[in-house]
């Protein structure tokens, strides 16, 4: 019984290490998704426009005004999701930015409806768990705590 006790405390300590590097890729992978669909957005504004009047219905704005909207928050969110900058608040916006997309576009289809339900569960890991250790906001943090001693 004491073996396995001692091989499950090692097998903490070696989650506890990993869990700064998987809080990273989490906040790096579901950023990509998000600055991808940006990044297709600005390479033919045209289109996107087109989109936003014919095919997205987004609540409360107009046409114009959400196109540009959803790319800046696609473009900018993204980046400091990444670095880890503000971090619970950034994966806020983009969970509802994801609901919104779902709402507004109603030919998502099945496969399009599991990966924003796939991207809004990843998001939940730095909006409730935070950025974790590799991480603009921890650093900032550690700075600050030193500050206040």
């Amino acid at each position: 019984m004491r073996l396995l006790q001692q091989l499950y405390s090692q097998l903490v300590k070696l989650l506890n290490c990993a869990a700064p590097a998987g809080d990273l890729l989490i906040r790096l992978w579901v950023a990509s998704v998000f600055f991808k669909s940006g990044l297709t957005k600005i390479q033919n504004w045209d289109g996107t426009l087109y989109l936003f009047q014919n095919e997205y219905h987004v609540p409360l704005l107009p046409p114009e005004l959400a196109a540009y909207a959803g790319t800046a928050t696609e473009l900018c969110f993204p980046v400091l999701l990444a670095l880890g900058l503000g971090t619970r608040l950034t994966a806020g916006v983009l969970f509802v930015f994801n609901i919104i997309a779902v709402l507004s576009y109603p030919d998502l289809g099945e496969v399009g409806l599991k990966d924003h339900q796939y991207w809004g569960l990843l998001l939940l890991v730095p909006l409730l768990h935070g950025p974790g250790k590799i991480a603009l906001d921890y650093l900032i943090g550690k700075r600050c705590a030193k500050c206040k001693v």
